[in-house]
């Protein structure tokens, strides 16, 4: 009897997640230059994912609908797309990954 309450609720949140989700991804774009989207099939553990690489390696990831929906946000944005599990992922992200790592965090460097 009160499912059908539960359900519109439930859409309620995932159009709110959603709308985070693109605003963020959005932002990505916008901000950074020679952005490529790596589209990131579902698993039985997770959600199709939208990976978001700029030119430098910084990256961002984001769950999303379907990878229909990865590849129109892609084209919208007149950004190239790619299936992450044919081509994998480029080298300036691991690389960017391993210079994090490096960099001195706050906690590494407590202030007296």
């Amino acid at each position: 009897m009160f499912s059908r309450f539960r359900k519109g609720r439930q859409q309620q949140v995932s159009d709110e997640v959603t709308a985070a989700t693109q605003s963020h991804l959005t932002d990505f774009i916008t901000t950074r230059r020679g952005v490529e989207a790596f589209i990131e099939l579902p698993t039985t553990m997770t959600k199709t994912t939208l990976l978001l690489i700029a030119y430098d390696g910084e990256w961002t990831r984001r769950s999303v609908e379907s990878v229909d929906w990865a590849r129109r946000f892609a084209a919208m944005h007149s950004i190239p797309s790619y299936d992450a599990g044919v081509v994998g992922y480029p080298k300036r992200m691991r690389d960017y990954n391993a210079k994090q790592k490096l960099r001195p965090t706050v906690e590494d460097n407590p202030a007296d």
